[in-house]
């Protein structure tokens, strides 16, 4: 197992830039993606700039809680700066428990306040919460697979020159998957010989996957589940509430259909002869990402899992680091729902529970300031991750980690699959 460090970041970020505030900035010093090994203090450089003037006497307050805004430690000192003068501190703290920590520093003078707050790691790779699966978790998704088996696949291409290419051709692809719900997807495929290593891109939160015309040597899957995109003939988009959808009874819950969506997106592929059945990858962001577990867990096709800042994992722990007014609504709307009753249909689509199924490389994206979908259900699920696995951490990045994590992540897929 390696932990990738390849694009150092300063973290720095100033709120208050008007000129007669003092500049506060920190950093991780040496662990630039504010990852902090095993057996390390956190250590936390504060610099403070005096733009102004004049001479200024600086409140400064610090604190760390926990990810979940229990309190570790603070403290506050005074200090008088002279114009264009710079002090640093450094706030050290030796973390107990392996975890992610909130740090926030102000600075008060008479011209107003700065402040900065930031969320760094502590030992990640350790984070192994109990997994929640009930008793008939596997039965569950057997018996489920089974059913997905039964409802013939009726795949239908549909050729779009305006959208091929010299050297690729693009297909609108619909089929039939769990419940005989209809979903479709863009299929790029090249027009050289093949058999491709192939790619299945899956949605974010109410996404709409479309071709992306960028490789000529690998087959591309854009592909919607229901309710998304080009797969709304039978199951509607709006209003984007999925994850409330059917919550109260796991065998209608959305993502059961939503994850065998994606393992019919794996059997489209599967099916074309130009297609190397043994170098498929799946990739998405948030619920991409939890997609793309849940694909590689149930799915020993899977040849690599690249799932970036995902989502659907480690609910217990998401729901005290997280609030959302739409799922505490759902659960006041009728007697019957409680959290316990939430959390015990959410066991069954979580994928940190069904990780130790995936044994295909994993390459894992994190925002360390993610608060939508927080690092530490991140690795919640990696740490179940039983084969080779690498995540890249993005210290100053939040529920985006933007273009340069995309082109690791295809860099990474063509690297294993021996492509130039």
């Amino acid at each position: 197992m390696r932990h990738l460090i390849l694009i150092p970041i300063f973290l720095a970020s100033v709120i208050g830039l008007e000129a007669n505030l003092p500049e506060l900035k920190i950093n991780t010093g040496e662990f630039k993606d504010g990852i902090f090994p095993e057996h390390e203090t956190l250590c936390l450089n504060l610099s403070l700039f005096n733009r102004s003037s004049e001479k200024l006497n600086a409140n400064i307050s610090w604190e760390i809680t926990t990810d979940e805004n229990e309190p570790v430690t603070s403290g506050k000192e005074t200090q008088t700066l002279g114009t264009g003068e710079t002090i640093t501190r450094s706030l050290k703290h030796r973390a107990k428990d392996p975890g992610f920590y909130r740090v926030k520093i102000s600075c008060t003078t008479n011209k107003g306040t700065s402040t900065q707050s930031m969320q760094v790691g502590y030992a990640p790779e350790k984070i192994l919460p109990e997994l929640t699966s009930r008793g008939d978790f596997k039965k569950f998704w057997d018996n489920t697979r089974r059913e997905l088996d039964r409802v013939p696949p009726s795949f239908k291409l549909k050729h779009q020159a305006k959208l091929s290419k010299e050297r690729l051709d693009v297909y609108e692809v619909t089929m039939l998957s769990l419940g005989s719900v209809r979903v479709s997807g863009w299929y790029e495929s090249p027009k050289s010989p093949g058999p491709h290593p192939a790619v299945l891109r899956l949605p974010g939160y109410g996404q709409n996957m479309k071709p992306i015309a960028r490789f000529n040597d690998m087959a591309v899957f854009s592909f919607n589940v229901r309710g998304h995109g080009n797969s709304q003939e039978d199951i509607a988009g709006e209003p984007q509430d999925y994850w409330i959808r059917g919550l109260d009874n796991k065998d209608i819950y959305y993502y059961r259909g939503a994850y065998m969506d994606c393992i019919r997106a794996m059997d489209f592929l599967l099916s074309r002869k130009e297609v190397d059945p043994e170098k498929i990858a799946v990739i998405g962001g948030s619920q991409g990402g939890g997609f793309s577990l849940a694909t590689a867990a149930m799915d020993k096709r899977v040849s690599l899992c690249a799932p970036a800042i995902p989502f659907l994992t480690n609910w217990e722990k998401y729901f005290r680091t997280t609030s959302w007014p739409e799922m505490n609504g759902w659960i006041a709307a009728k007697d019957h729902r409680t959290w316990d009753t939430v959390l015990q249909t959410l066991s069954y689509f979580d994928t940190m529970n069904m990780a130790s199924w995936i044994h295909c490389p994993v390459f894992m994206g994190v925002g360390l300031q993610d608060s939508i979908c927080p690092p530490p259900t991140n690795f919640a699920v990696y740490n179940r991750v039983t084969g080779s696995k690498q995540y890249q951490v993005y210290p100053q990045a939040n529920h985006s980690l933007g273009p340069q994590h995309h082109n690791l992540v295809f860099d990474w897929i063509r690297t294993n699959f021996n492509l130039q």
